[in-house]
């Protein structure tokens, strides 16, 4: 086993409620056995304080047990779902295909299609935001970062400039209920197709009762497995990021049981190279809204990246990747 510290230059700073992305700070994992290699990425959740440094920390503890056979199933057990987890679990899901000469999809017991994800504009200026919407005119879906400031008026702008465009809003915990009440009509009438993450993590109660004609998505609020069991009621749709539940099988467990419960699926990121995207495609696989745009957002991806297309279209990866 094998553990990377993994940097990356941004395109430009990301900035999103309480927080500017300036350089994408990961670690990978490689397995090796039998002469086969198996990869995976981890980014963390800033939030958390799962930065690259606690992730490296992570793996290198759960390494003897690795390297004395731990599989798959035992790490999701040993390991709290976080970066490191998704890191190894990646991994070893990569290894497990590579070992049985069989395409992710096999294991999983999917067709794969192709995915269209949206691009996501961070916050900045009225002007700022709608001119990087014109930008993304190749883009028929759009993810729009918020904070309390000037939000309607900043929609307002984006949709002048963007007509055609699906456009989803994400404000990242920024929200008191009392603003989501004032701003939710205006944006109804703008047309956004889904809010997610308005209130702050624990502030989900605030949410009893409440009937959004708009539907409300929960990221931070519901991090994992347990979390979903505990505080999913209030949400229509669950964002589900690997780096959040900790990697693909639990992952594929979230998913199960919010279908059951009818509720719709986001497959989000935490920026990433194809790396991290391409596990989260198998979610996006099941998911109403797809966020794998992390590619984007760096300088220069990794070789045999996911490849986007006009329109927001992202073709099945090529198991050079992963998988």
């Amino acid at each position: 086993m094998t553990i990377e510290r993994k940097d990356f230059a941004l395109h430009s700073p990301f900035v999103i409620t309480g927080y500017t992305f300036l350089e994408l700070n990961a670690v990978w994992v490689t397995l090796e056995k039998d002469g086969f290699t198996g990869r995976g990425e981890g980014v963390g959740a800033y939030y958390l304080g799962d930065d690259q440094a606690k992730m490296l920390r992570d793996l290198e503890e759960i390494k003897p047990r690795v390297e004395q056979g731990a599989t798959r199933q035992d790490i999701n057990e040993i390991m709290p779902p976080n970066g490191a987890r998704n890191a190894l679990d990646s991994a070893m899901w990569d290894l497990e295909c590579k070992i049985s000469d069989a395409s992710i999809w096999e294991l999983v017991g999917l067709k794969p299609k192709q995915l269209n994800t949206v691009a996501t504009i961070g916050i900045g200026t009225q002007e700022q935001m709608a001119t990087r919407a014109k930008e993304l005119s190749d883009f028929s879906n759009l993810k729009i970062k918020l904070d309390d400031h000037e939000p309607v008026e900043k929609l307002t702008a984006i949709r002048a400039a963007r007509p055609d465009a699906n456009l989803v809003v994400d404000v990242n915990q920024g929200w008191q209920f009392e603003q989501l009440i004032k701003f939710i009509p205006a944006l109804s009438d703008l047309g956004i197709k889904m809010i997610e993450q308005p209130l702050a993590r624990g502030q989900d109660s605030e949410l009893d009762g409440f009937v959004s004609p708009i539907p409300l998505g929960g990221d931070e609020s519901v991090l994992n497995l347990s979390e979903y069991e505990a505080n999913s009621k209030n949400f229509q749709v669950i964002n589900i990021k690997l780096d959040k539940c900790g990697g693909l099988t639990e992952a594929l467990q979230i998913v199960d049981v919010a279908q059951k419960d009818g509720k719709s699926i986001m497959v989000g990121n935490m920026t990433g190279t194809s790396l991290s995207m391409a596990p989260a495609y198998v979610i996006g696989q099941h998911s109403e809204f797809v966020d794998i745009d992390g590619p984007l957002l760096i300088a220069k991806d990794i070789p045999n990246g996911l490849n986007y297309l006009p329109g927001g279209k992202v073709e099945v990866f090529s198991p050079k990747l992963w998988g």
